[in-house]
């Protein structure tokens, strides 16, 4: 939602000193409205944002079903990220989820003519084998971002080796909610099992 941004990307700017990069979606829109998406998120804080090529609404980039914009819309919206943002250190990180949808030639294809109409980093989303990323790495002539998704179709693959590989950026996304949800889950059972948080000096922080 472009219109709660600002607030929930300042509360998370604060928590942290490291520089910030924030999911667009789609851009929320036609080009008009990735120029007032890419001016927002530049507002807020954020050193850069990725949009993707997916039809709206989009699916996670994991799952079956997605449908992608066509080649050159989807540059046009690049062009006007890169062309009208205000601070020329904002990154702007392309995706492609084409692979799962018109194949591996074409996502390599899209990756290239959106590196060429000005992204910064291109970001392949859902390569399915060690081959394809090492492809990729080979065939796409812009710096890569790698998105390793617990469960997803990537395999995983260590920093180091996607370092090698000639990728700048990795993501890891909802690593800390999968590490804590099971916490959750054993602290919730112990509550059900005893009906309170704490039985002489057992209690559910033990649990976790």
């Amino acid at each position: 939602d472009l219109h709660s941004f600002p607030t929930r990307r300042s509360s998370d700017l604060n928590a942290v000193s490291l520089p910030v990069i924030a999911d667009a979606d789609t851009g929320y829109g036609n080009v008009l409205n990735v120029v007032r998406t890419v001016r927002e998120y530049e507002k807020a804080g954020v050193a850069g944002l990725h949009i993707e090529d997916q039809v709206a609404p989009k699916k996670c980039g994991h799952i079956a079903g997605k449908q992608v914009i066509p080649t050159e819309e989807f540059c046009d919206k690049v062009r006007a990220a890169s062309e009208y943002r205000t601070d020329p250190d904002f990154l702007i990180i392309a995706r492609t989820d084409a692979r799962a949808v018109t194949g591996l030639d074409d996502a390599i294809d899209r990756g290239n003519r959106y590196a060429e109409a000005g992204a910064d980093v291109i970001f392949f989303e859902a390569p399915q084998t060690e081959d394809e990323i090492r492809r990729v790495a080979r065939e796409i002539k812009a710096p890569l971002l790698a998105n390793m998704v617990i469960g997803g179709k990537t395999p995983a693959v260590k920093v180091s080796e996607l370092e090698r590989m000639g990728f700048k950026m990795v993501i890891f996304p909802a690593v800390c909610m999968a590490a804590a949800i099971p916490a959750m889950e054993r602290s919730l059972a112990f509550l059900k099992e005893h009906g309170s948080i704490q039985i002489g000096r057992a209690s559910c922080r033990e649990r976790v």
